[in-house]
């Protein structure tokens, strides 16, 4: 088990450095000049010159580049061009709103999902089934920036019970007004989830409550539900936690719409302002960072298959 997860820590840091390498030459090699957008539209040939100097633009890619991984094993990501402010002090400013909107999606998802799953497959072939698959076409064809705005017309605007956007720390502003600011930006972000996620559980359930296991523990007398939750729900957990470790690449690619539809300052809204600026340091400690996490993530639910099959050992 030690020796594996050695391998698994060991084998990141070629795929960080492929991602480094790939997003440093894709943000250079993209039309534009920062220097030109720092330097704005009335600046002359010779301003821009001199930013870009100052920058370090004008020498070669590679020299660039191997300055910029130097850097990056010092733990520096950057300084932001417009801010003048280090990268890892405005991930740090920007990560909790953030954190806590993928955390609240998160469980929510799969609180509901879950059974959700689990009650279609039970109920295979009935209309409650049908609901289910129904709700899970509708949840993956709703855009998210859709159905945010669905919510807030809905619940902000026409019964004014929510606010409209904005953000609250649940740790200097209250739980109460946490929760009320950030139920819609979870629950819309949230939808695609639930119905990536009860898809993948009640297909996972149907196919176990088919085993052989199943039929002998009905045949000794166990009741439905102690087959349901004790055999088959736990047996097909390992699919089901694989489908939320993908869930976590969408979430952060719905994290920048969700954080723009309601006015939230994470770390979405700052790759939104990052792309649209131009600023190279920001987008590439930003895409190593949610890189990195990702990686931690897949890792984590790779241990966990042990904790719901005993027949996986590595």
């Amino acid at each position: 088990m030690l020796r594996y997860v050695l391998l698994r820590i060991l084998s990141t840091i070629p795929v960080m450095v492929i991602v480094a390498l790939f997003v440093f030459l894709m943000l250079r090699l993209a039309p534009g000049d920062p220097a030109a957008v720092i330097a704005g539209d009335y600046a002359t040939a010779e301003d821009v010159a001199r930013i870009r100097e100052q920058l370090g633009l004008s020498d070669p890619i590679v020299v660039q580049f191997f300055r910029w991984v130097g850097s990056l094993m010092q733990g520096d990501l950057g300084i932001s061009i417009f801010s003048g402010k280090p990268v890892s002090e405005l991930i740090a400013q920007r990560i909790e709103p953030t954190l806590m909107l993928a955390l609240t999606t998160i469980t929510f998802a799969v609180l509901v999902a879950v059974p959700l799953g689990t009650l279609a497959a039970f109920k295979a072939g009935s209309w409650i089934d049908r609901f289910v698959m129904l709700f899970s076409v509708g949840g993956f064809s709703i855009p998210v920036f859709v159905l945010g705005y669905i919510l807030i017309y809905i619940f902000s605007m026409t019964l004014k019970i929510l606010p409209v956007q904005g953000y609250r720390s649940p740790f200097t502003d209250g739980l109460g007004p946490f929760l009320l600011h950030i139920a819609l930006p979870s629950v819309t972000l949230s939808v695609i989830f639930i119905a990536l996620i009860s898809r993948m559980t009640r297909a996972s359930v149907i196919e176990v409550l088919e085993e052989d296991y199943i039929r002998t523990a009905r045949a000794k007398g166990q009741s439905e539900y102690n087959i349901l939750i004790h055999h088959a729900l736990r047996n097909a957990a390992v699919p089901v936690v694989t489908v939320i470790g993908i869930g976590i690449a969408l979430l952060i690619g719905g994290v920048v719409v969700t954080e723009s539809v309601f006015n939230i300052p994470g770390l979405g809204r700052l790759v939104l302002d990052a792309v649209l600026a131009r600023d190279y340091p920001i987008i590439q400690g930003l895409i190593l960072f949610f890189s990195f996490i990702y990686i931690v993530i897949n890792l984590l639910i790779d241990l966990s298959y042990t904790l719901f099959d005993p027949r996986i050992r590595y």
